[in-house]
């Protein structure tokens, strides 16, 4: 007996019927990525029908230039990126987009999925007419930090506080040019 082939890795848009797969990638990604970073009982009670919740908010509300894109295997969800113009404040209002998150399922890191969405997500903000883009990491979150700078982005110096309930945690800016093959390139298949 043969096993079906298995079908192919490919990034597409989302869409209100991810919300749920999105959030379960959010919390694992935010559990991984912040123990240690963020109080233990914070992370603890991250809630996956909460985030996904607020994930079908988001679509309600999100403008015509912001995207959110989903690395998707073996029809699984097991990364996303989401992006727009940078929030006033936050990024490089006026001449920049903003990559405004990206989380890679724990289970699935190591395999391209991150790359391969940053990639998209610089291409996409290029399409939108965007010179620059900018992200914002957590200062201690060195795995983070060492994953932008081997694919180019670059710390420009600008750090703020980022509050949550119970706590804050200061945060440091990353940018990038988008001008170039690496983010008006051809994009990858799938």
């Amino acid at each position: 007996m043969t096993s079906a082939p298995e079908s192919p890795a490919r990034i597409r848009p989302a869409v209100v019927a991810d919300a749920r797969s999105i959030a379960v990638v959010h919390v694992a990604g935010w559990q991984s990525a912040y123990a240690g970073l963020l109080p233990a009982a914070l992370l603890a009670g991250l809630d996956v029908d909460r985030r996904a919740a607020r994930w079908r908010e988001r679509f309600a509300e999100m403008q015509e230039s912001m995207f959110v894109l989903v690395f998707e295997e073996d029809g699984q969800i097991r990364a996303f990126v989401s992006g727009g113009p940078a929030r006033e404040g936050a990024g490089l209002p006026g001449v920049g987009g903003e990559v405004y998150a990206i989380y890679v399922d724990p289970a699935y890191q190591a395999r391209g999925a991150g790359t391969r969405l940053l990639e998209a997500a610089a291409r996409r903000l290029a399409g939108l007419g965007y010179a620059r883009a900018s992200l914002w990491v957590l200062t201690e979150n060195t795995p983070a930090r060492g994953f932008y700078e081997s694919r180019g982005w670059r710390w420009d110096g600008t750090e703020h506080e980022w509050t949550y309930e119970g706590g804050s945690s200061m945060e440091v800016r990353y940018v990038t040019d988008l001008a170039g093959p690496r983010a008006t390139g051809p994009a990858r298949p799938g």
